[in-house]
């Protein structure tokens, strides 16, 4: 890869990846054809699917990308993972965390234009992942009181709503007096400040914000890439 993958340190978090007993030999490459980005696996001779990575999460429909934190280096890292580890749960917990330290520092220079991505550096690299992990954890359910795209979140320490077509969370943290009722991107860090907002004193109508955030979301119209 070019870039540096970082070594464990005192403050990493170990994460367990799946199996253990993936090909060490896997190899991805990636480069440019007109413009295009295309990923391969080398070591099996085939590209890297997007259409199985959006069944998962839909960031970039558009296409893979690298080198920054964005929709498209999103849509990457989970396609990696899902490739490498075979494992659609263990993808969507981590492909942020992934884009964040490895895919947004692949870069294609030199004569070759084009970066290599081994599987050891993969597993190095989950292996001192830090505890920044999707909320989305059990598949979410549906909420008979939010749209029919919006699912519950289980978090042990706060309530979440999760819109399953889009990268959009409705998060619920509780004040001294007050609620602060948040919907904001998760999977792409590029927004410097939630999407909307709302500041509700305790005896309010909670699930009424909620609601009203989640048919704003439903609203909204997705940055273009490279508009974040």
């Amino acid at each position: 890869m070019n870039g540096n993958v970082p070594m464990a340190s005192s403050e990493s978090v170990s994460v367990a990846s799946p199996g253990q007993a993936h090909r060490d030999a896997v190899e991805y490459v990636g480069f440019r054809v007109d413009g295009q980005a295309v990923v391969l696996n080398l070591s099996e001779h085939r590209r890297l699917s997007l259409e199985r990575s959006l069944d998962l999460v839909n960031h970039s429909p558009s296409g893979f990308e690298w080198g920054y934190s964005g929709s498209g280096p999103a849509q990457l890292a989970c396609a990696l993972l899902l490739d490498y580890y075979d494992d659609e749960q263990f993808a969507r917990e981590h492909y942020i965390a992934f884009r964040n330290q490895v895919v947004s520092q692949l870069e294609c220079d030199g004569a070759a234009a084009c970066w290599h991505l081994p599987g050891e550096e993969i597993d190095a690299a989950m292996a001192t992942l830090t505890d920044d992990v999707v909320a989305l954890a059990d598949g979410g359910r549906p909420s008979p009181t939010l749209p029919e795209n919006w699912r519950a979140v289980s978090r042990p320490d706060r309530r979440v709503f999760q819109r399953a077509d889009r990268d959009h969370y409705i998060v619920l943290g509780d004040g001294s007096d007050e609620w602060l009722v948040v919907l904001c991107s998760q999977g792409d860090r590029a927004y410097h400040a939630p999407l909307a907002h709302r500041t509700v004193a305790e005896e309010a109508d909670v699930e009424r914000v909620i609601r009203e955030l989640a048919e704003e979301s439903n609203g909204l119209i997705e940055p273009r890439e490279g508009e974040h």
